[in-house]
């Protein structure tokens, strides 16, 4: 008689989140792709520029490691071998860049959010959920939340100290890197996000925003 056990749908998604959670984010562990702030010249700050400049790159951390949650959470529902695919390489692009984020903050001598099992667990949730709506709607979750993450980007580079290139160079490429990832979940057929769904994307957001800027 086999020993095997057969997992219902629920467990096989608790599996997936404690196997991804466990690794999500290694302190101090290499990234794949070299950081843009290490052709970027240094600069000297003054303590309001620089905890404000760390503030910021906090929050793009916090949202890296939101973005790795939701395409994960996304990934393991996906019905589709190639969104699957899509989505997971996605999600390789994304610790990439919370990798950056991490060195810029400890370079700025600050420290990621406290919150980030919070960050992790909400967005696998909110990503499988996405997902079980179906692939269309997963990818069209996929593209309006690229497309809000270029927007605070954009909002950050115009926040960010003058001579702080450093923390500049790892945002315009992150901002490049999800303008693609929603441009790709477009060309794979995402079906637009009604705008009450928009909304709350963007009051969830502002949340997170505010919270991991402090804490």
């Amino acid at each position: 008689m086999s020993s095997s056990r057969q997992y219902s749908p629920a467990d096989r998604l608790l599996i997936g989140f404690q196997q991804r959670f466990s690794g999500f984010a290694r302190p101090g562990s290499v990234a794949a792709r070299p950081s843009p702030a290490d052709e970027a010249p240094d600069a000297e700050l003054d303590a309001n520029e620089r905890r404000h400049a760390a503030g910021l790159m906090r929050i793009n951390h916090a949202g890296e490691i939101a973005a790795q949650a939701l395409y994960h959470g996304q990934a393991l529902v996906s019905r589709d071998p190639t969104i699957r695919a899509h989505l997971l390489d996605a999600a390789d692009e994304e610790r990439a860049h919370l990798q950056w984020c991490e060195q810029r903050l400890a370079e700025l001598g600050d420290r990621p959010s406290l919150l980030q099992p919070l960050w992790y667990a909400g967005s696998f949730a909110i990503g499988a959920a996405a997902g079980m709506a179906g692939d269309r709607w997963s990818l069209g979750f996929v593209e309006e939340t690229e497309k809000q993450v270029s927007e605070h980007l954009d909002d950050h580079l115009r926040e960010l100290p003058a001579q702080d290139e450093r923390s500049r160079a790892v945002l315009q490429t992150m901002r490049a890197d999800e303008q693609r990832h929603g441009q790709e979940a477009a060309q794979l057929g995402a079906q637009p996000l009604p705008a009450p769904v928009r909304g709350v994307m963007r009051r969830v957001a502002a949340f997170m925003k505010a919270a991991a800027y402090r804490v």
